[in-house]
């Protein structure tokens, strides 16, 4: 398989293509190291900062599915038909790539095969895919703070599984800790607002 800002760039920038982009034609172009693809792809409207509304929930789902199947032992994902065929727009993912491709340069620069077990062993996908599903959950919730840092350790980790490096997926996993970490401190703090709110309404009744 070709470097991941090759595909990109040769299928959504350089050829001409219609006017939206289903998550099938990301399935297409994933070929055999598809779950590290679209955990890059998926991630990469939310750790970006380019504006992307309405994409961490969806992304979110689809990104906790995804890790639910490799914790399965799943060799190719699936999908419900309406997250296959939903459309994006042709300019909006050419809009996030023209911002992505130099990251994803640097990152492929320095990538390599090494400490295979991390990507490849039934523990280290096991590992790696429960992580994963708690950060398509915090990307769900619709909280500031809860989804860049989680969709960040999406996309390292993610990219990680697609080179077969465990260095570059094991420094995506401290982040999604950290994300977990502003992700509780976020809910707990809404929960104490909330129960000071209400107790606060309580007196001046």
């Amino acid at each position: 398989m070709a470097r991941l800002s090759a595909e990109l760039k040769r299928s959504f920038l350089d050829n001409d293509h219609g006017p939206e982009v289903t998550l099938q034609e990301l399935l297409n172009l994933a070929e055999e190291r598809v779950f590290g693809f679209l955990f890059v792809l998926l991630a990469l409207p939310s750790a970006l900062p380019v504006p992307a509304p309405g994409y961490s929930v969806p992304f979110g789902i689809i990104i906790f599915l995804l890790a639910i199947q490799l914790i399965a032992g799943s060799k190719q994902p699936w999908f419900p038909q309406r997250f296959s065929t939903h459309p994006v727009a042709l300019t909006t993912v050419q809009g996030i790539l023209k911002k992505a491709l130099p990251w994803l340069q640097r990152i492929e620069s320095v990538a390599r095969p090494r400490l295979f077990p991390i990507c490849t062993s039934v523990m280290g996908q096991i590992a790696i895919g429960c992580i994963l599903a708690l950060m398509g959950i915090s990307m769900m919730i619709p909280f500031p703070l809860t989804n860049t840092v989680p969709a960040i350790g999406v996309f390292v980790t993610g990219f990680g599984l697609l080179e077969d490096d465990g260095a570059i997926s094991l420094g995506g996993l401290v982040i999604c800790l950290f994300g977990a970490a502003i992700t509780l401190s976020v809910l707990g703090a809404a929960i104490w607002g909330g129960s000071n709110l209400i107790e606060l309404i309580k007196e001046h009744i």
